[in-house]
């Protein structure tokens, strides 16, 4: 167990709020209980979430706990974006609610023009389209397993696909741990270290992320700046080269390298829930 200095507020980021919880609140025990319920759509996020939440309440049972969303960003999605088409009775919950808000609405304060697509490239990847401030589509859905590849993520693939695997053998928790862990950019380069990363790895994810940037432009009806984010985007010229090499048919557009500040937008999401000088505990 850490020790902890005196606080007045803790916050808590959270990957996934589900459909109920889309905006940063004071934990409750009836919160608490939502975020049981939902830890599941994004168990690799939530569930260590949880953990470290569980530990700051009982060394800080005296202070305010706030739950900060990186789905709440989203909540602005059209319904055009945010619609499976799927059959009604499961549209209620199985929507697409997108991910990295807190990363994303960062960099879109850093760079405040109409149309502005965000790539957040680090373990987890995704694209973001943002008009004057508001997410109007993303690449992650439902969970954050949809969209481009990513280190050890696949990214989205033909449902039709898993389906044949678990017809064939394939368990659950198999395809889940593979899902998850196996694929993306280490499937295709045997490494976890995008340093090391060639040839037909590279090939495919630039592509992909690339493509999606270029359907950000379709909802955004054109880009006046790109943003490259986390891990890879500020630290990887070569990447961000090849990716807005591939762009280059979209006109002319202004690119920047944005510092990941999550904390900063939880920080902030703390102090206006309960006045006081939080830390970001998770």
């Amino acid at each position: 167990m850490s020790s902890f200095v005196p606080v007045d507020a803790t916050g808590h980021r959270f990957a996934h709020g589900g459909a109920n919880l889309r905006e940063p609140v004071v934990i409750d025990e009836g919160v608490l209980a939502e975020l049981e319920r939902v830890v599941d759509l994004s168990p690799l996020q939530n569930q260590p979430a949880l953990e470290a939440l569980r530990d700051t309440k009982r060394a800080l049972p005296d202070v305010p706990h706030v739950a900060v969303f990186d789905t709440a960003f989203h909540a602005t999605l059209p319904e055009e974006a945010s619609t499976y088409a799927l059959p009604e009775r499961w549209r209620g919950e199985i929507r697409r609610y997108g991910f990295h808000g807190l990363s994303v609405a960062w960099a879109a304060e850093q760079v405040p023009v109409p149309r502005l697509v965000v790539c957040h490239l680090g373990g987890g990847c995704s694209v973001t389209a943002v008009r004057d401030g508001r997410s109007v589509d993303t690449t992650m859905g439902f969970t954050p397993l949809e969209g481009v590849p990513m280190v050890t993520r696949a990214g989205s693939v033909d449902p039709g696909a898993l389906l044949h695997l678990l017809r064939n053998g394939v368990t659950i928790d198999e395809l889940d741990h593979a899902l998850e862990h196996e694929s993306g950019i280490y499937a295709l380069a045997g490494t976890k270290d995008v340093r090391e990363a060639s040839g037909l790895a590279l090939d495919v994810f630039t592509y992909r992320v690339a493509q999606a940037v270029a359907a950000m432009a379709v909802a955004l009806g054109g880009i006046d700046g790109l943003v490259f984010t986390a891990g890879i985007g500020e630290h990887s010229e070569p990447i961000r080269s090849r990716i807005v090499e591939r762009l280059r048919h979209l006109g002319d557009f202004a690119v920047h390298i944005v510092e990941a500040r999550e904390d900063v937008v939880a920080a902030r999401a703390v102090r206006a829930l309960t006045g006081g000088s939080p830390t970001t505990g998770s």
